[in-house]
């Protein structure tokens, strides 16, 4: 049986990714403590994840199978989905249906640190598509992301 843990003690992966360069840098400020994982969790994830002045959470995507939802927590992120844009505020949520194909990212635009939780399923054979650039990604059963031009040439 596990105990309940300080999420401030689960260690921090700052700018760790599986993004392959040259996208990998986009993430540089971001900082992720995989919550969900210390728990051994393998239905859903949950991260806790701050994002420093000017970082973003990670391309605007959509996934094809995997629902998403955030809660932020401190700070004042920028949402785009598509086309639209809103400034949220700590105690704002949004849900990203799969199979929507509308691109989502939070944006860190202010001078303070941005705070959320991301919560995800971890849908066997997801693909990720990532509209504004030359990547897409497929989720494997082994529980690895793949990413590939959109061609389908590897990186």
């Amino acid at each position: 049986m596990s105990r309940p843990i300080s999420a401030e003690s689960v260690e921090v992966q700052k700018g760790a990714t599986f993004y392959p360069e040259p996208f990998a840098r986009q993430v540089l400020g971001r900082i992720k403590k995989k919550l969900g994982d210390v728990f051994g969790l393998s239905n859903f994830g949950i991260n806790l994840t701050q994002l420093e002045p000017g970082a973003v959470s990670a391309l605007p995507h959509h996934h094809k199978t995997q629902d998403e939802f955030i809660f932020v927590l401190d700070g004042r992120p920028t949402l785009i989905v598509s086309d639209d844009e809103w400034e949220l505020s700590p105690g704002d949520c949004m849900g990203f249906k799969a199979g929507s194909g509308k691109a989502h990212q939070l944006v860190s635009r202010s001078d303070g640190l941005v705070s959320y939780l991301e919560i995800g399923d971890r849908s066997p054979d997801d693909e990720c598509e990532y509209p504004n650039d030359d990547i897409r990604a497929a989720f494997s059963s082994s529980g690895d992301w793949n990413f590939a031009h959109k061609d389908g040439t590897p990186y």
